[in-house]
């Protein structure tokens, strides 16, 4: 793998950048592999190179049936936080922002990660007190989140209307300065690249039909539109697919797969300097490095595969950026897409071993995937090489909806499900 440097760059601006080698490689799929990972997304994508950087596993595939990067990866609004309520959640999602802190330098790789902040809006007194929670709780965890009143959310973003007119008039605020943004295309090129360069196979437009059990009911492979592949170890990182996936090895997922749509403006200047999110008209607002608004949508209220969604939730969307934003009122949308997301009924991921042996599964992120991505891939890479799970992912397993020892983020991830 080339390294990028101002050397590197320099040099190749003088010859017109005719220099640069392909990224990774396009190889074709081995016979068997130690571990093969059905998912070529961030959370794939990372889990594959923290085999291979940390523990030094390389014989591994990372299996999509698209384009890396192509399904929810390249499909979300890019906003990472970590200001959950629980200890297990904050945990986690803090061990993913401290990686995202150093993953352009350790991938040396522009994801163009900017710590911009994060201010979450309260509405009501249930907002309020809600959010005051969260900010002890983080604090407790030695998160940084801070309560601010309506005045200090608008000296912190000035676009934002705090007038008493309003529908739904804002009380005040949660704010999180560590949060912020990075660009979801750059992280699966970064991962893909570093973890190539070790030896991991990537292989795009190979879709997975079947997982082969041996006589005892372990998972030996998978089959694929290129043919059967042994593995020692399968991880299925499938997000919204992963219901279907898992039930071609007999296993059933407390999983429900809905749209999640987002959309962008047209370029302005810059105007806003961080991210909004709103619970309660639900809406959440970023904008771009090249000068697009980025607006993030709820979920559907229906199950579906489908990658289009309803008309009427981003109407509803655009409605409550108006009333909060009044100053984008004329602008005009250039695109929507949709997503789909996984969800269970506690609204955190699994993470973990599966009744079947040698297979495990890395899932249930709902809305909250993008900003998990570093920290989630290290932790299943763990426990793919270990065969036991880190102590951040130990809690998120499949046994706790048997045992009943969930942790209910549904208000924490900020989205009306």
């Amino acid at each position: 793998m080339r390294r990028f440097s101002l050397t590197s760059l320099l040099s190749e601006s003088l010859r017109g950048h005719t220099g640069w080698g392909r990224q990774w490689r396009a190889p074709e799929p081995k016979p068997a592999y130690d571990v093969v990972i059905v998912g070529g997304g961030g959370h794939g994508l990372a889990t594959a190179y923290y085999l291979a950087s940390q523990h030094g596993i390389t014989n591994v595939a990372v299996l999509e049936k698209g384009w890396i990067g192509g399904g929810n990866t390249g499909r979300n609004t890019t906003i990472i936080r970590s200001n959950y309520l629980y200890d297990e959640s904050a945990a986690m999602y803090e061990h993913a922002l401290k990686l995202w802190e150093g993953l352009a330098q350790e991938l040396n790789y522009n994801i163009m990660f900017s710590q911009r902040g994060v201010l979450m809006l309260a509405h009501n007194i249930h907002d309020v007190q809600s959010f005051k929670r969260h900010v002890y709780a983080n604090r407790l965890n030695g998160i940084d989140n801070e309560w601010l009143s309506k005045e200090e959310c608008k000296e912190f973003c000035p676009p934002l209307d705090i007038s008493g007119s309003l529908r739904y008039p804002v009380l005040g605020g949660a704010l999180q300065r560590r949060a912020g943004t990075a660009r979801h295309d750059a992280v699966a090129w970064g991962y893909a690249r570093g973890a190539d360069d070790r030896g991991v196979d990537i292989i795009q437009n190979c879709e997975v039909t079947g997982i082969r059990r041996d006589a005892s009911g372990a998972a030996v492979g998978v089959e694929t539109t290129r043919g059967f592949i042994g593995a020692g170890r399968i991880g299925v990182v499938a997000a919204g697919h992963t219901s279907t996936l898992m039930s071609m090895a007999g296993v059933s997922m407390p999983l429900e797969s809905y749209p999640l749509q987002a959309l962008v403006s047209e370029p302005v200047k810059p105007c806003f300097p961080c991210v909004v999110m709103s619970n309660a008209v639900h809406a959440y607002l970023s904008q771009s490095d090249k000068g697009e608004l980025v607006i993030g949508a709820g979920t559907d209220q229906y199950t579906s595969y489908s990658q289009q969604g309803g008309l009427h939730i981003t109407t509803h969307t655009l409605d409550a950026i108006c009333e909060l934003f009044p100053q984008f009122t004329r602008m005009r949308m250039l695109r929507s897409w949709g997503g789909i997301v996984d969800v269970t009924p506690d609204r955190s991921p699994i993470i973990g071993k599966t009744p079947v042996e040698n297979l495990f599964v890395n899932c249930g992120w709902g809305t909250g995937g993008f900003k998990a991505t570093p920290g989630s891939g290290h932790v299943f890479a763990h426990t793919l090489a270990t065969g036991e799970p880190h102590k951040i992912n130990a809690p998120f397993t499949l046994d706790r909806f048997r045992t009943g020892r969930l942790i209910d983020e549904a208000a924490a991830a900020a989205v009306a499900h």
